[in-house]
């Protein structure tokens, strides 16, 4: 099990937070750990945590409505996932297994909207290449597929 003495500074996403933040951010944090093959969240399911990576592996996936699961991204330490608990959405838009024994940080979206948003700017800076990555991914799989 993580114990919660494992402080936030560990995660490289959060290397050059002020000491301030961290003071604030630390009691949101809720330890998570579960066995690989554990589904962490699952798509259309209400959205509730952010979950950060401590150790471990997560295949995210999403299942168009008329089709199969189309993974979308392997998640190893430093990750995040559950984005929909703080960006506004009822329903986690995909599905997060464990691939790996799992041990995370998780934030309840909803009961820290103020932290969330300043916790969200930051992560969304830190990330901002991988939603670029994503997106020429997803218009890569949509042009192959037309041609197919």
């Amino acid at each position: 099990m993580l114990k919660r003495s494992y402080t936030v500074h560990h995660l490289a996403i959060f290397k050059n937070v002020d000491g301030n933040i961290m003071e604030l951010l630390q009691p949101l944090l809720e330890p998570f750990s579960c066995r690989a093959g554990t589904v962490v969240l699952r798509q259309g399911t209400p959205a509730e945590h952010i979950y950060l990576i401590i150790k471990g592996k997560v295949e995210v996936s999403y299942k168009p409505y008329d089709g199969t699961p189309i993974t979308v991204s392997l998640l190893e330490k430093d990750g995040l996932f559950g984005w929909s608990a703080v960006v506004g959405s009822d329903e986690y838009t995909s599905s997060a297994t464990a691939i790996e024994d799992l041990h995370a940080y998780r934030i309840r979206g909803r009961d820290h909207p103020e932290a969330g948003r300043d916790i969200l700017e930051h992560l969304a800076n830190a990330v901002s290449h991988r939603w670029n990555d994503a997106h020429e991914q997803v218009k890569s799989m949509l042009i192959h597929g037309m041609k197919a």
